[in-house]
């Protein structure tokens, strides 16, 4: 042993070196344990990130929320303003109906029951694009059950 270098002779020894300092064999377990612990911070940090991609690859459900929102909105903004003729609030209307329809598809797969609550408001829509109002007082009246329908799927899935 004697004609080992002195790097040589602490590892044959069981010491661990780190060039040109000896380290004692705590500080490598503690060091060992602080790379396992940094490992998992930074996989864990890795996989919330992976699920929230996942779950934003499908962007149509919140879509069709975000454009009903829209026309319910404009329609509420046009009864404040008490510009409620037919000519103005029938594009909403009818996009309104529109997107009920896609309420189906948007959620495939989802609870019977929201697709039975989806089929309400679409007749709703259905029935606010028929009765065509012509004033705020018919605008809200129609609204009505839209709204409701709305607001039951809401309380439910949201």
């Amino acid at each position: 042993m004697a004609f080992m270098p002195r790097i040589l002779r602490g590892v044959a020894a069981g010491a661990c070196y780190a060039w040109p300092f000896p380290i004692a064999n705590h500080e490598v377990s503690m060091r060992a344990a602080l790379l396992i612990v940094l490992g998992l911070v930074i996989g864990i940090l890795g996989t919330v990130q992976v699920m929230n991609v996942l779950g934003e690859r499908n962007p149509l459900p919140k879509a069709v929320m975000h454009v009903m929102a829209y026309h319910a909105g404009e329609l509420k903004h046009a009864m404040k303003a008490q510009r409620c003729d037919a000519q103005s609030t029938r594009p909403h209307l009818l996009a309104l109906q529109a997107m009920s329809s896609d309420i189906r598809p948007a959620f495939a797969g989802a609870d019977p029951a929201l697709f039975q609550i989806a089929d309400k408001l679409h007749r709703a829509a259905d029935a606010a694009v028929q009765a065509a109002p012509a004033d705020c007082p018919a605008l809200d009246a129609a609204l009505k059950p839209v709204g409701e329908a709305c607001q039951s799927c809401h309380q439910q899935y949201r």
